[in-house]
């Protein structure tokens, strides 16, 4: 927002202060505001605003509520207090005209005890603290009343600026020409009888017994003993009605002790009703005693301060209103203008600001209609003031010229530009300049749909659509008419929420050498996806494009790694754990082709057969089954690496693992049985061993089915269906001595216990062992 008005630039925050008398008050926090923001005020259609108010005091409430430090004086309109902040002092200032011109508070002349005080302006004022009670129950710090024009009583402290901890009470008889102090410490209010008694609570955290109230405005005070027992006070209620006199105290004798109610009586205090000889009369003048505020003379009825006396039901408090003559004071800067404040010598002078053509015609001027172009005044909405000064009359008159679209937005109704498949769509077309009547809109979708619109921008029938496949649609709308044309284009992301990601990874690497990490994403046709990777306990994720990484491990141990995979809908996640050594040996492994007609191609079924194999070559060598690993790789046929790791706590070298592993190998003795009796050979795949991990992985994707496939270097990618189902795995118990007799341990894919169990269809392998049929755990 400018200085003076044009609602856009970035913002953090808006609040609504008021919506009287056609205008809105809005408080707006500008980009560079932190804890304060910008007071403006609108015209009569709520459309354009001009700031009236820099820098106004926010708080935030636990709720994670702002309240804004501005208080609308209740019983006189156009009477706001506010609070602003300039070079880290808040000062309380007051406006009598809506905002227009705005003052500091004058202090008083003596303290509550009649002494002289020591604050002279201009460099002592009084400040008062603008706080909502959290409490509904009790006043906040700040108390008027519709009923009671000009009565403000308020907490806060005398001084160059507001200090927090400083509470002492102040009121004024007269909207805030003059103050008196009260109270050293803060109270609680109730106006009752139109303001004709004031009562006082103090506000503390201790039980109470006394209360004091005012008859006069609070030129005195007196003491009522309320209750017999001290309570703690949590509220104060009056009676429905301006005029009550009654109200009631409630609170509790102790924290575990139920609420006390107590009621408090004071028309026995007031002898008679009021007559009219028992009131005088007061005229409104803001501090520099002007008299004629928003145009009138304005001037109510008070009580005398000898009448004892109910005002009762029938009481008014407006005396009389007389019109002014208008004045400069009566116009504010219109929208686009505003005062220099190092200018006063020129008086109060409205100047452009530098974005604003003052003869510019306004958005909606179309061409056969006519427009004034703004003297750079207006006169305070609601202001009544008659004849005098007229500083809008010098307008002039301009026709309506045919003018160019400017400034043409497109975006979407309450949605993200990321949306699903079928998602109902409404979009929306805005423009900043331009005759909207004699413009034509031509609208490509992008998805064959194209059509042409009149006066789109105000039309009731908004464009909707729908896209039914994912992808990336440019939409563009072009504006035109005979001055010119401008055009807008939006991205519009279609895809489908992502399902699953599974994170492929050796689960042995070698000290800094290369290993490629892959994301496989389901459902497989999503676009747009951003892979973030966390490796080791870096905070700090790498971002790729790509669904695979390659990193380094440099030291030895256990390296958790992560993946999350975004596309602007969902997020999935998946993690493995690699163990890098500094050295071990891999055996390559192939299997009877036969198996490749049994094998889905899932990271389930794969990681199923290589807990197999493993069990049965540590069986057959007595080698521990920790040190030995089978990872069976992805695609066709069916490989796998055997992984001989370390085993520090045996005497037994690598070497002799490695050479009994060799010899059951060799011997052909490492077999298991797939359903239907079909025995799988498992044998050496060549002779080249190391003693670390340096074959690169393959890239593969995965297909719907959650079948995986590797785009082989000299293979054609080949179709895998898998029919079987559990019920016909079952029928097959195949017995042997190549078989583990006790179950397959449980376990994830990835993290132990971190995913939901299923199954998945086993066409390849039956029944392991006795214990039952085999089930993927995930």
């Amino acid at each position: 927002m400018n200085s003076a008005g044009g609602i856009f630039v970035p913002k953090l925050d808006v609040q609504i202060v008021s919506t009287d008398e056609n205008q809105v008050f809005l408080a707006l926090q500008e980009w560079y505001q932190t804890d304060t923001y910008n007071l403006y005020q609108s015209d009569p259609q709520g459309v354009y605003y001009s700031i009236v108010l820099e820098n106004v005091c926010s708080t935030k409430q636990p709720e994670e509520n702002v309240l804004i430090d501005i208080l609308e004086v209740r019983g006189i309109k156009g009477v706001f207090l506010a609070n602003q902040k300039v070079d880290g002092k808040v000062m309380t200032l007051i406006t009598y005209n809506k905002g227009r011109d705005w003052e500091p508070l004058a202090p008083p002349t003596s303290d509550m005890n009649g002494k002289p005080v020591s604050c002279k302006q201009p460099d002592c004022h009084l400040h008062l603290h603008l706080r909502w009670a959290d409490n509904p129950y009790v006043s906040g710090t700040v108390h008027t009343k519709d009923s009671a024009p000009g009565l403000i009583m308020g907490a806060g402290n005398l001084g160059s600026q507001l200090v927090e901890y400083k509470e002492e009470m102040y009121i004024t008889s007269d909207c805030g020409k003059t103050w008196r102090q009260v109270f050293e410490e803060e109270h609680h209010i109730l106006y009752l009888d139109h303001g004709g008694v004031i009562v006082a609570i103090k506000d503390t955290s201790i039980p109470l017994k006394i209360l004091k109230f005012s008859i006069d405005e609070g030129q005195t005070w007196s003491i009522h003993n309320f209750t017999s027992t001290s309570v703690f006070v949590d509220g104060l209620l009056s009676e429905p009605g301006d005029e009550t006199l009654v109200m009631t105290v409630f609170g509790h004798i102790s924290y575990r002790s139920d609420w006390e109610l107590v009621k408090v009586d004071f028309r026995k205090s007031f002898p008679r009703q009021c007559t009219e000889a028992d009131y005088d009369s007061w005229k409104l003048t803001d501090l520099q005693g002007e008299k004629c505020i928003m145009g009138q003379e304005r001037m109510y009825r008070r009580r005398k301060e000898s009448s004892f006396c109910i005002k009762g039901k029938s009481y008014t408090s407006a005396l009389t209103a007389k019109p002014c003559q208008c004045t400069e004071k009566d116009f504010a800067c219109d929208y686009g203008f505003e005062r220099a404040p190092s200018l006063r010598v020129e008086g109060d002078r409205c100047y452009p600001d530098f974005w604003h053509d003052p003869d510019a015609p306004p958005e909606n001027c179309h061409l056969g209609h006519s427009y004034k172009s703004s003297t750079g005044y207006r006169k305070v909405i609601t202001n009544v003031c008659e004849g005098g000064l007229n500083k809008e009359q010098s307008a002039k008159q301009h026709s309506c010229p045919l003018l160019a679209p400017k400034g043409l937005q497109l975006g979407i109704k309450g949605q993200m530009l990321a949306v699903g498949p079928g998602d109902d769509i409404t979009f929306i077309v805005h423009q900043e300049q331009g005759d909207t009547t004699s413009t034509r809109y031509q609208v490509d979708l992008m998805d064959g749909v194209r059509t042409i619109y009149e006066n789109l921008t105000i039309t009731d029938e908004p464009i909707q659509h729908r896209y039914e496949k994912p992808g990336v649609y440019r939409v563009n709308v072009k504006a035109e008419n005979s001055a010119g044309h401008d055009q807008a284009t939006l991205y519009i992301q279609v895809t489908a929420p992502l399902q699953d990601v599974h994170l492929e990874v050796v689960p042995i690497a070698g000290r800094n050498q290369e290993v490629n990490l892959t994301a496989i994403v389901l459902p497989t046709e999503a676009n747009l996806t951003v892979f973030y990777w966390w490796i080791g306990d870096n905070l700090q994720p790498k971002l790729t494009l790509e669904n695979s990484l390659i990193a380094r491990f440099s030291e030895e141990g256990e390296v958790p790694v992560t993946v999350q995979a975004s596309n602007g809908r969902s997020m999935v996640q998946d993690s493995k754990t690699v163990i890098v050594y500094d050295q071990f040996q891999v055996i390559p492994l192939s299997f009877s082709r036969n198996l490749d007609r049994f094998n889905p191609n899932i990271p389930e079924w794969r990681q199923d057969v290589g807990q197999v194999v493993t069990k049965i070559i540590a069986k057959l060598t007595g080698v521990p089954q920790d040190s030995l690993v089978t990872m069976v790789k992805p695609g066709l046929p069916t490989t796998a690496d055997l992984y001989v790791l370390p085993q520090e706590s045996t005497p037994v070298k690598r070497s002799v693992f490695v050479d009994k592993v060799d010899q059951v190998l060799s011997e052909n003795n490492v077999s298991f049985i797939v359903r239907g009796g079909l025995r799988v050979l498992v044998t050496l795949a060549d002779s080249d061993r190391g003693d670390s991990l340096t074959r690169p992985w393959l890239r593969f994707r995965k297909l719907p089915g959650r079948n995986v496939y590797a785009q082989m270097h000299n293979e054609k990618e080949q179709e895998m269906t898998s029919p079987v189902n559990h019920s016909e795995d079952t029928q097959n118990i195949i017995q042997g001595e190549e078989f583990i007799d006790d179950d397959l341990d449980s376990q994830t894919l990835g993290n132990a216990g971190s995913r939901s169990k299923f199954s998945y269809p086993r066409p390849g392998i039956g029944n392991f062992g006795p214990g039952g049929p085999l089930s993927c755990r995930v």
